[in-house]
């Protein structure tokens, strides 16, 4: 059997990865700094093999030995990275991390290229792809949004990660608390249209070889956050658009490209928020990310995936819905309610009960 260390299993996403390799018949071991977290929820997972908390912190300069040090515990295992910091760490030591595992992550000047929010808009406007608006100085039309080039790097949760500006007056304000973490923000006009992914995998050649795509209905916070429920379904154009900018770069491994409308606003070069829809619509991505890494040749099948397939994420999809009623969006509040009867549980696996509990369990207290 198969090893596959899973990486930062703190992270929500880690429970749909491990219940998809557990499935394929993979050894799954889990891994978490113990800086980070204590013991993750996925830890409970039936399909889970071994568990190692690893000491300090990923951000420490022992990391990679430690990290390493538990790979080398099993025979060649595959290795999937979840939380970016890990993700980067084996970027910049790949030489030694391919002496002992195996995996699809790209050279470290690709993910910092695609990381930057301006590089991706220009490499976009050199392809032709539609992109928002920018502005190099004050803006001509409202409303803008305001955006450091790399608000991972600055540790901005997602919702924090831009800020809206209707006015001349709100942007001088705005943009002046976001030069607190980049003194040249990047300014463009606010495009309206569905938020939108396409989710590519694309293996050591440069073939694409699996790709999902998925809209989102709801986010919380309401006003700018992550997806708390959203819908599968195929769009061969964005699907193209995406690999198209991501081939550019000389791109390997795991990215969700986020549209708005026919709009590219940036890339995610890791595992991203709504990464669970992978398995709730049956891609076969997280196990062909495995096979890939493997050396295997995965064949890419368009519309692999089942669509229509409503997914979300219990917690902050009713924390949400109870926002949209709060500010009178009553109709979108309907939907919301009647989401919870149609839209499957993100981290609920029917084989697999005990790490949803446990991250519900965990979700509540912190709250």
């Amino acid at each position: 059997m198969k090893t596959v260390i899973i990486t930062d299993g703190k992270y929500r996403s880690a429970i749909a990865v491990t219940a998809a390799l557990g499935r394929a018949d993979y050894s799954v071991v889990i891994t978490q700094t113990m800086a980070e977290a204590a013991e993750p929820p996925v830890f409970s997972s039936k399909y889970v093999t071994a568990t190692h908390m690893i000491e300090g912190s990923c951000k420490d300069e022992g990391y990679p030995e430690r990290l390493l040090s538990v790979i080398k515990e099993y025979e060649h295992p595959v290795l999937f990275c979840i939380g970016a910091d890990t993700l980067n760490t084996v970027s910049r030591h790949r030489e030694r991390f391919a002496e002992v595992c195996d995996f699809l992550i790209s050279e470290p000047a690709v993910l910092d290229s695609l990381n930057d929010k301006e590089t991706v808009h220009q490499r976009c406007v050199d392809l032709g792809l539609p992109v928002p608006k920018q502005y190099d100085g004050k803006p001509t039309e409202f409303p803008v949004v305001i955006k450091p080039h790399c608000g991972e790097k600055f540790g901005l949760k997602a919702g924090d990660r831009y800020a809206i500006a209707k006015d001349t007056e709100e942007y001088k304000l705005k943009y002046s608390l976001m030069q607190k973490y980049d003194p040249e923000p990047i300014v463009q006009k606010k495009v309206e249209g569905d938020g939108m992914g396409a989710c590519l995998l694309i293996d050591r050649e440069g073939r694409l070889i699996n790709a999902v795509c998925h809209r989102r209905i709801r986010e919380y916070p309401i006003t700018g956050g992550p997806s708390s429920c959203c819908v599968s379904f195929y769009d061969e154009k964005m699907i193209d658009s995406a690999y198209k900018l991501l081939s550019s770069f000389g791109f390997t491994g795991m990215a969700m490209v986020e549209f708005k409308g026919k709009y590219i606003l940036e890339v995610n070069p890791r595992v991203w928020g709504s990464y669970p829809m992978t398995v709730c619509c049956e891609s076969g991505y997280t196990e062909d990310y495995a096979a890939a890494s493997r050396g295997k040749r995965v064949e890419y099948a368009p519309r692999k995936y089942k669509t229509n397939i409503k997914m979300r994420f219990m917690l902050n999809d009713t924390l949400s819905i109870l926002s949209h009623i709060k500010h009178g969006h009553i109709k979108e509040g309907i939907k919301g309610i009647g989401d919870i009867f149609t839209a499957r549980e993100a981290l609920r696996m029917r084989d697999d009960k005990a790490p949803f509990r446990k991250y519900l369990t965990s979700a509540i207290k912190k709250k």
